[in-house]
């Protein structure tokens, strides 16, 4: 058991350094495409594309006071966007009445494929 407890713990740091090589090599590929202001491009035997979504945040406080029943809040226990949104499409939540309790916020994602 020592062993395996071993080879835990090491491949739990080799998956920290990927995740933060992974993490550099993100920003350098997004600051590159930033500055040519290309979101989709050909370098090398790859094509990198830059996918733009918006994703909402909500404000717990907010959201609470807007759904005053106790049984839907029940159902959300804390602001889920996934959670939200499922409730939003299944017309239990009005997207309307709730607009305020969100803000937008911009996030790029990276898509590296090869040719």
């Amino acid at each position: 058991m020592e062993k395996k407890v071993q080879q835990y713990y090491k491949l739990k740091a080799k998956q920290k350094e990927m995740e933060k090589e992974l993490s550099e090599l993100r920003q350098d590929i997004l600051a590159y495409c930033t500055e040519k202001g290309e979101a989709d491009s050909e370098i090398g035997g790859y094509r990198v594309k830059l996918i733009t979504q918006n994703r909402k945040e909500y404000d717990d406080e907010k959201l609470f006071q807007t759904l005053a029943d106790p049984e839907v809040w029940r159902l959300l226990s804390k602001a889920d966007p996934a959670k939200i949104a499922s409730l939003a499409k299944l017309n239990i939540i009005d997207e309307d009445k709730i607009a305020h309790t969100y803000a937008l916020k911009t996030v790029t994602l990276l898509q590296v494929d090869k040719k």
